[in-house]
């Protein structure tokens, strides 16, 4: 027995919420209330426009929810994840002074003061402990705004929430922060059996620990019940619990009470609630969020259908900005698949198959999908959907008024970053989702016998960031769904934007066609960059190279030859590609300056889990396998090299087998324990710096 469809849509509509809720709040945190009002009276919709600022961005809210629940799925889907699992996962996947976290130095961020501890070899829960770090940093709001994914994992089972949420929590946190979050991990998975709001809030008080939280969840109630303009609630809940009473930048009381008081206030109204989240100041983002999911769970996406049209323009869109880049531009239908396993692995339920990339098997998804921004004059007019919406089967549905002749359409979803967009605020890290060299296998269909004619394309950026497009055959859509694959072309090795399809019609054709499915999981057959890529000593930081991730503290293009990695500490690294990569062999020509080791890196799955083939000590070549803080040596030989002369490295990654070779010597390994069976490649330094003379990846 599977998840029943039911938890899953709801887990659907939570992701979906919690977006909602950021996209929301976000172009306003930090705004004093006054200043909202004043500006805008309140936010029952997107303003992201009014402040030019882009819709889709990568916020820590949803970066650090999604990605620190990774570390079910890393730890093998255990019963219950442990603090110190997470806190590894913060390590694995976090890239220091630059994702996801506020990185507002030891003693001032309480997240940032976390990792620090951690990067030391202090283990969470010490690592966020009130012992470790105080009762004022420990007891700020970061407790609630990374545990979403943990409470959906546990729909119908409030008790395994609240454990769950605590130990997401206490990696960085403790006292009333950590209560507060393990009572609303305990309510959203209540949410999913109790659509009365009492009753949740009733029962899930008994997973309060401290009276502080008791206190305040009672008041909070009283006042949302004596009062029925939400603003009063607010005047009445500033006056008790606001931020001039609480020590910190952003301390968990009054943001927990803000969190209950939208849920009170709106009753079942979705947009009424997350509009009071974005709208009340304090930590907008983080308290729309927070609302958005609970209610996303609570009312199901029926509930996001009241007022306006929140799914619209965010179109499932979302980024997770980690180390593991090529897991980066993601949708809200990937995520809730991951949810979805790991609810189904823990309880020990039938796995649901895993789908194609993009299936859109949920009620409206449309996976990142739109017109495609990069037709410059668009000429057939059309709407998207989903087909499941209209008794057609799950599919991406696109709607023509007039395809004819002359008018054709485009669709596409990003599959890199977008050229021409502006990234604010939290930095944006992201390797490309397809490449050159990997093959594309779509599934359409349409009503009509001979329908029209689709075909597949890319739009990638040459070295100039000059916009190019390459696109595969037409092919004939009738009522039997057709499969169609295409190789997409060798590109020289540089970014695609996006994927898309293009529609044209002979003569007008009005009607529906419907993407079944879209998938590319398959390791490239070649992707190479080669000599030097800069145009000029000015050139520091070509669009065309951001397609590499890095946590090393430099890793850009170089005049004299690729690229060139340094790193003055341990584990420099710098990666390009997705798990989709599995069997593959990665070659350069390197040239070492001062260094512990270096060199290449495959099926990387973070920045802590990788292999790797390094020299090291002017005399070795080694095998290894980083699995978190462990750096286990598989296999090793001699090999002398001398600094600052050039030398051929390659490791070939095949099953559990791995083949080192550099110069004349080769090196063999086989890890049978927990291998890595997929993920991305690139370079590796220690303590020093590495030149790098081209990269080849090569399917085997």
């Amino acid at each position: 027995m599977q998840l029943s469809q039911a938890y899953r849509n709801k887990i659907y509509a939570g992701v979906l919420g919690k977006m909602i809720g950021v996209y929301l709040g976000r172009p306003v945190e930090g705004w004093p209330y006054q200043t909202i009002i004043d500006r805008f009276g309140e936010i029952p919709y997107y303003v992201n426009n009014e402040l030019d600022l882009p819709l889709i961005v990568a916020d820590d809210d949803l970066s650090g929810t999604f990605a620190f629940f990774r570390a079910v799925e890393d730890n093998g889907f255990p019963t219950e994840v442990t603090a110190e699992q997470i806190g590894k996962t913060w390590l694995n996947y976090i890239i220091e002074d630059r994702s996801i976290l506020w990185w507002g130095g030891m003693g001032n961020s309480t997240e940032h003061t976390a990792y620090l501890n951690l990067k030391r070899g202090i283990p969470a829960p010490e690592s966020g402990s009130i012992r470790r770090n105080g009762p004022v940093l420990a007891q700020q709001i970061g407790a609630q705004i990374f545990m979403d994914a943990y409470a959906m994992m546990c729909p119908g089972d409030p008790e395994k929430a609240n454990r769950l949420v605590r130990a997401c929590a206490g990696v960085s946190h403790d006292g009333v922060a950590l209560d507060a979050a393990g009572f609303l991990g305990a309510l959203e998975a209540a949410a999913f059996d109790e659509r009365d709001l009492n009753k949740p809030f009733d029962s899930c008080m008994a997973y309060v620990e401290t009276d502080q939280l008791r206190s305040l969840v009672d008041d909070v109630r009283n006042i949302c019940a004596a009062h029925s303009d939400w603003r009063k609630v607010r005047e009445v809940l500033d006056s008790r619990y606001g931020y001039h009473l609480y020590p910190g930048p952003c301390h968990m009381i009054p943001n927990h009470a803000m969190v209950l008081s939208a849920i009170l206030c709106a009753g079942d109204d979705f947009a009424q609630s997350v509009k009071i989240g974005a709208s009340a100041a304090w930590d907008t983002d983080c308290n729309a969020g927070n609302v958005g999911c609970f209610n996303g769970i609570r009312l199901g996406l029926e509930g996001m259908e009241t007022g306006p049209d929140f799914r619209g323009p965010v179109a499932d869109r979302l980024l997770v900005i980690t180390s593991d880049g090529g897991e980066g531009i993601t949708d809200a239908v990937k995520e809730t698949r991951r949810i979805v396993r790991a609810a189904e692995r823990t309880r020990g339920l039938e796995e649901t198959p895993q789908p194609p990339r993009f299936a859109f098997e949920y009620p409206g998804s449309v996976q990142g999908f739109m017109p495609c921004p990069y037709e410059s004059f668009p000429k057939a007019e059309f709407t998207l959907g989903n087909g499941n919406m209209e008794g057609a089967g799950d599919g991406l549905r696109v709607h023509f008024a007039a395809l004819a002749e002359g008018a054709n359409a485009s669709v596409s979803v990003a599959t890199f970053l977008d050229l021409h967009e502006e990234y604010r605020n939290y930095e944006t890290y992201v390797s490309p989702t397809l490449y050159g060299g990997q093959t594309v296998v779509l599934k359409a269909d349409c009503p009509c016998e001979r329908g029209p004619a689709m075909r597949p394309y890319v739009w990638y950026t040459d070295r100039d960031n000059n916009l190019k497009k390459e696109a595969g055959p037409w092919e004939q859509l009738g009522p039997v769904t057709r499969e169609i694959r295409w190789t997409v072309p060798d590109l020289g090795g540089l970014p695609v934007l996006r994927f898309g399809v293009e529609f044209s019609s002979v003569k007008r054709y009005t009607g529906d066609v419907f993407l079944r499915s879209a998938d590319w999981s398959n390791t490239p057959v070649r992707l190479e960059q080669k000599g030097i890529m800069m145009k000029d000593m000015w050139d520091l930081n070509p669009f065309w190279a951001k397609m590499f991730v890095s946590s090393a503290k430099n890793f850009a293009p170089n005049l004299n030859c690729t690229y060139c990695i340094s790193h003055n500490e341990e584990n420099g690294v710098a990666t390009v590609g997705t798990r989709d990569f599995t069997d593959y062999t990665v070659s350069s020509r390197l040239k070492f300056s001062l260094h512990r080791q270096g060199g290449l890196v495959v099926r990387s799955q973070g920045h802590r889990r990788y292999y790797a083939a390094v020299l090291t000590g002017g005399d070795t070549l080694r095998i290894i396998k980083r699995m978190d803080e462990r750096e286990i040596v598989l296999a090793e030989a001699p090999f002398a090299y001398e600094q600052f002369v050039p030398c051929a490295l390659s490791l070939r990654a095949e099953g559990s087998r791995l083949t080192a070779r550099a110069g004349d010597v080769e090196l063999t390994a086989v890890d049978e324990d927990q291998p890595y069976l997929r993920g991305a490649a690139g370079y590796l330094v220690d303590g020093g710096a590495m030149f790098i003379d081209g990269f080849l990846l090569e399917g085997v």
